[in-house]
């Protein structure tokens, strides 16, 4: 079956690296497997800061609103970044909270103190993470903090599911054969929708 997939890429670097080159593997399998892909790279928008409640229940400025319009039109989506400071860059974090204004992800509940209806139901993800440092010390020593916050805080909330993720550590030290086995995975992922 063919899907409609986002790709978001949220290295704010626009250098390559580990992050950028995942993505373009796994937007060639997708595309290769006849999936429609499209993308949103974080290094190229100006995303500012969302600073009132106000504002949060308005819709978003251009090109953010533009841009999430992927998300919506999306079967699946791939969340990629690095981990710096043991989350996800600002700039990826502030155009989440862009995107969700004026009821993107979750929508008020008509019913007093009700729970959010969930506007991503029916959507799947899979988040891919890097960092220096070794994955087992992410995964056991740092409870996957931002991992889970987005998995938990934005997309399962939202009704994503399935998720899949994918850590990846000890970035800056990986051979050329483990470079090109990532691109390998996340090249069959692509062409599996997952």
């Amino acid at each position: 079956m063919t899907k409609t997939i986002c790709i978001i890429d949220g290295h704010p670097d626009p250098a390559p690296g580990l992050v950028h080159a995942l993505c373009c593997a796994y937007a060639d399998g997708a595309s290769s497997a006849g999936h429609k892909v499209t993308r949103i790279h974080i290094s190229d928008i100006d995303v500012p800061f969302l600073n009132t409640s106000e504002d949060f229940m308005t819709p978003p400025a251009e090109p953010v609103l533009s841009e999430r319009e992927k998300i919506a039109a999306a079967d699946h989506v791939l969340v990629a970044f690095p981990l710096w400071l043991g989350n996800m860059p600002a700039k990826l974090k502030a155009f989440f909270e862009q995107a969700a204004r004026a009821d993107f992800f979750l929508a008020q509940s008509t019913k007093n103190k009700g729970w959010p209806a969930q506007m991503m139901k029916g959507k799947s993800a899979r988040v891919l993470v890097t960092m220096g440092m070794p994955g087992l010390i992410y995964r056991f020593g740092m409870d996957e903090g931002a991992l889970k916050a987005l998995e938990r805080g934005l997309l399962g909330i939202s009704g994503f599911h399935p998720m899949h993720h994918t850590i990846i550590g000890g970035a800056g030290d990986l051979s050329e054969e483990d470079y090109r086995s990532w691109e390998t995975f996340f090249r069959k992922c692509g062409a599996d929708g997952t």
